[in-house]
């Protein structure tokens, strides 16, 4: 009996717990489709619009998975939409200024750079635009420089020492504990595995990075001297001399205008708006002012269809934020098959992953081409190893100065804990096999030296066919894309140079191009993947539509800036067969 009334009680319970989270999604669900049935928010004359990116910035809008530990009914607005936004208030009477209110900038360098370049467009209109934080970050202060005027808390700081690249090697760690991390790579810069099998960067990694680094840094300092009346090498020195250790030294050395508390911004916006110090200040969020902002897709019969590429190539599915290379191809091939379509443009932002998932995506948009369909790429903040190689293949590839690219090499680790459980926990394996391959890539044996041939040799043949693939790309032949590639990372800048890509610019640009190679007069823009708003993907894990977990972006939020060490280590758990990553951490810190 007593059996009974427990199991009865957490059924019960279970059955509550399930309708009450059901009534809470239904809620928000309610709530988002009662805000998206009504009509645009509407903006009063001399309004301002707010800016706060201190939330993971995905390409496109919702391309992240939603967050299980907030009920969040907003959009995740995409670097595209906040640009299109921008763009939008610049020709909006009813919208005055831009306020930058900068507690993080959660985009990579390239990223940071479009943003930039749409607040300078916006306020070639005559408007203005202030920013104002608690602390600048390098890679807020690299947006709120573009600024009309920069405020910072009274007792606020300022990080202003210059870039650096932190690699951690876990070689001797793997050594105490007993685990041999069997390393196969093809490229002298392919230092992805690097962590595994040293202690400390080897000389080429050490010269690619500094080259690398030392070109971001000096895009950096000209932007902030540009917009500062400045001249590089004073900000330079500024921040090679650590001068800036309170908000008076930052004034002192003209990065910022003032010291100000927040209430005094909000009194000075006042006053630039025309408002008495009584009334109410007029503005709009950048979510909010996003529908208002909507772009058109137009109604042509005729479409340029953008891809956006963005985060992990794996293989399968995937889910939202990385690229499932069975996914991927499927969207491309409907793509292709679809005569309405005219021009494909992807849009890539990834450091590589499974180069099997990347030669499926590669050969997608290949078979595109055959079929006379333009495809162009625009690089985002990384495009590097396997985002290269689905990349390398267009008609034309567009770039920032400071995209990361390159990274033509592949890889593969296999880890032994034979020595680790022998020696830490007793535990000893023996084997019968019918060959002498039947326990290739096993975790309990080292591989023989004949294992370790056949590995190496389909790493080999991966590179070879990474090389021919970027050969056949970029009109070149094999021996001159090997020169350029054994893993180099390259700047944007350094990637025009010596031919990997074609042309300065961004998503719009690659636009065009398609649209000029099809010669289309009228056109309608389609965006790939279809992606879910938060209420929907969560509608979705609770139906168990959806199985994979958005404990990543949780983590994301909690994580910031540590976050892609914690990426790192996923990916290392799920790598399977060769690998095509970028070699190392692109911090977000900057």
């Amino acid at each position: 009996m007593r059996n009974f009334l427990k199991f009865t009680f957490a059924s019960c319970l279970g059955v509550f717990l399930s309708m009450f989270v059901l009534f809470i999604i239904t809620a928000a669900v309610a709530g988002r489709l009662v805000s998206e049935s009504g009509a645009a928010p509407s903006v009063s004359p001399n309004t301002l619009l707010t800016i706060d990116l201190n939330k993971p910035i995905p390409e496109k809008t919702n391309n992240r998975p939603a967050d299980n530990f907030e009920l969040e009914t907003e959009d995740v607005l995409g670097l595209q939409d906040i640009v299109r936004t921008i763009e939008y208030a610049k020709t909006d009477d009813n919208v005055k200024g831009i306020f930058l209110k900068l507690s993080a900038v959660n985009l990579g360098r390239a990223g940071s750079s479009v943003v930039r370049r749409a607040l300078l467009d916006f306020k070639e209109s005559g408007k203005f635009v202030v920013s104002w934080s608690e602390f600048y970050s390098q890679s807020t202060y690299h947006l709120a420089s573009v600024s009309d005027e920069v405020y910072l808390l009274p007792t606020g700081g300022m990080d202003f020492r210059g870039f650096a690249t932190q690699i951690p090697f876990m070689k001797d760690m793997l050594d105490r504990l007993g685990v041999n991390m069997q390393v196969y790579y093809a490229g002298q810069f392919k230092s992805a595995t690097e962590p595994f099998r040293l202690d400390k960067m080897s000389d080429a990694n050490r010269m690619q990075i500094k080259e690398y680094l030392g070109g971001l840094y000096q895009q950096y300092l000209e932007d902030i001297a540009s917009s500062r009346n400045l001249q590089s090498a004073d900000v330079r020195k500024i921040a090679d001399n650590f001068l800036i250790r309170s908000a008076d030294d930052a004034v002192t050395h003209k990065l910022v205008d003032d010291t100000y508390y927040y209430d005094e911004v909000l009194t000075n916006l006042r006053d630039r708006l025309g408002f008495e110090e009584s009334d109410k200040l007029k503005s709009i969020s950048l979510n909010k002012y996003a529908h208002v902002a909507k772009a058109d897709p137009g109604n042509s019969k005729n479409r340029i269809a953008v891809v956006y590429a963005e985060g992990d190539i794996i293989m399968g599915e995937g889910e939202a934020g990385n690229i499932g290379g069975e996914k991927y191809s499927r969207i491309i091939r409907k793509i292709r098959q679809d005569d309405k379509v005219k021009g494909i443009v992807l849009r890539v932002n990834s450091g590589g992953g499974s180069g099997v998932a990347s030669d499926m995506i590669w050969r997608e948009l290949e078979l595109a081409k055959e079929a006379g369909i333009p495809v162009m790429v625009s690089m985002g903040d990384v495009a590097a190893s396997g985002g290269y190689y689905i990349a390398c293949n267009a008609d034309s590839i567009f770039v920032e100065t400071n995209t990361i690219t390159g990274s033509i090499g592949v890889f593969g680790v296999i880890p032994s804990v034979q020595k680790m459980l022998k020696d830490k926990v007793g535990i000893a394996f023996d084997t019968v096999k019918t060959g002498d391959y039947a326990t290739a890539y096993t975790p309990f044996f080292d591989a023989s030296p004949k294992e370790s041939v056949v590995i190496q040799s389909m790493v080999d043949s991966f590179y070879d066919t990474f090389l021919k693939r970027v050969a056949a790309g970029r009109g070149i032949t094999v021996e001159e894309a090997h020169k350029v590639a054994q893993g180099r990372v390259w700047t944007g800048e350094a990637a025009k140079a010596n031919g990997l890509v074609d042309a300065y610019g961004g998503l719009d640009d690659a636009i065009a191009a398609a649209v000029a190679k099809a010669d289309l007069e009228h056109y309608k823009i389609k965006e790939y993947p279809v992606t879910k708003n938060p209420v929907e993907q969560l509608m979705d894990k609770f139906l168990n539509q959806d199985k994979n977990p958005a404990a990543s972006y949780a983590l994301q939020n909690q994580l910031g800036e540590f976050y892609p060490y914690y990426q790192q280590l996923v990916a290392i758990k799920n790598m399977k067969g060769v690998q095509a990553r970028v070699p190392f951490i692109m911090e977000q810190g900057w």
